[in-house]
């Protein structure tokens, strides 16, 4: 057996849960797991539009013996009890919707759905925290599972409103203490987990300018509104002038995705809009970011005549991982992986919509390896990611490993 296999396969002398009642279980089942997951890489659905996926998860919960709990459109929650009612319960998250992407990809379990993939790994997710019922099931089953976990699959994070938020309504936290999540990283290799106590993702905010001007001929720039002129300044100098206003550790960065102002080449046009994404390392610049984008908005248009409306709607906050909680995740992840495969990782730009639950319960979001060694190092959010399966049974046994290590003492 390579090394690469060994670290695949190294959930299969897990010893928490009793004997190795984790390994076991994700042994028996690995071709089920990897079946469930090429299931819901066929059939993705966009956010809230989950009903297909949902039913689908429900129906193996219930196979399980559990009794899930559906939301009132789209998702689940699900219980496995523990032995002691006096403890609170730990939660797994997963993520249930897919991308508007095309998938690009010729495996044989490439999406069914036109225009429409799991380019982001949410079907991996969703397989790995099933992967983790199963376990933590045969694990309650010995009466070795002394608190309650509850298995949150979540519709919509990729979507602004965002479904964390939609769940939290819900009371989905209700009688719980922690959280836990995992996210696919196509840039580490399967058999490492990634781990990073405080802010490990960025805040993410949807940002919209609107100018307003009096329009005009072409040829008289100077007797109406140039707001073509005054949204080029707003594109290139809105994101430059956040970057002197703001401490440089936030690390703000304002990125425009999408710009639309006139349909004729001699007219000046009465409106025109940008559209992009502002984010923050940091969770005090995401509190002042609002204010000051209006601000600096109006500031740069003022010299043109024109009028800047801007919307900024709160998308998510950073995720911030609580220290205890990842120092958990890091003697379970040991425990599966061995110490030399659990990694430090950095803090990147994208958004989490797990932050939400975190700032109602300390928890810890991972990083889960999923490229294969020596192969090609894909990107997430593009039509040809490709999963090394391994990293499945990989999820679901650190994160069963989480819900036992949590009352156990630290290594």
């Amino acid at each position: 057996m390579s090394q690469v296999e060994q670290i695949g396969t190294a959930v299969l002398t897990d010893v928490l849960g009793g004997d190795g009642i984790i390994a076991r279980a994700l042994e028996e089942r690995r071709e089920e797991l990897r079946a469930i997951r090429r299931h819901l890489h066929r059939h993705p659905e966009l956010s809230h539009e989950e009903f297909e996926t949902t039913d689908y998860v429900v129906a193996q919960l219930e196979s399980m013996g559990l009794a899930p709990v559906r939301m009132p459109r789209t998702g689940a929650i699900c219980d496995i009890p523990g032995s002691d009612p006096s403890l609170g319960a730990v939660a797994l998250r997963a993520d249930m919707d897919a991308l508007g992407i095309p998938e690009l990809s010729t495996a044989s379990y490439r999406s069914q759905v036109e225009g429409v993939s799991h380019a982001c790994g949410h079907d991996v997710h969703m397989s790995a925290v099933l992967g983790a019922a199963m376990a933590l099931v045969r694990v309650a089953e010995a009466g070795q599972l002394r608190r309650t976990v509850r298995l949150v699959f979540q519709p919509s994070e990729e979507k602004h409103p965002c479904g964390a938020l939609e769940l939290l309504g819900e009371g989905v936290l209700e009688g719980v203490e922690s959280i836990f999540a995992l996210h696919c990283d196509p840039g580490v290799d399967v058999g490492h987990v990634g781990l990073k106590a405080g802010p490990i993702t960025s805040a993410t905010d949807p940002v919209r300018v609107q100018l307003r001007g009096a329009g005009g001929h072409t040829s008289r720039p100077h007797l109406t509104q140039d707001l073509v002129y005054a949204l080029g300044c707003v594109i290139t100098q809105l994101p430059a002038a956040l970057t002197r206003r703001m401490d440089p550790r936030s690390g703000v960065n304002l990125t425009w995705g999408s710009v639309h102002a006139g349909s004729a080449f001699n007219a000046i046009p009465s409106s025109g809009s940008l559209e992009g994404t502002l984010r923050c390392l940091d969770h005090d610049a995401w509190d002042l970011a609002e204010e000051l984008l209006e601000e600096l908005a109006a500031d740069l248009v003022r010299p043109y005549g024109v009028e800047a409306l801007v919307e900024h709607d709160r998308g998510v906050p950073p995720v911030e991982n609580d220290r205890f909680s990842v120092q958990v995740l890091q003697a379970a992840a040991s425990s599966v992986l061995g110490p030399a495969n659990v990694d430090p990782t950095a803090q990147s730009l994208g958004g989490e919509d797990f932050a939400w639950y975190l700032e109602k319960v300390p928890g810890a979001l991972a990083r889960l390896g999923t490229r294969t060694p020596g192969g090609r190092t894909f990107d997430l959010h593009m039509g040809d990611l490709m999963i090394d399966e391994r990293a499945i049974g990989i999820g679901a046994g650190v994160l069963a490993a989480t819900c036992v290590q949590r009352d156990l003492p630290l290594l």
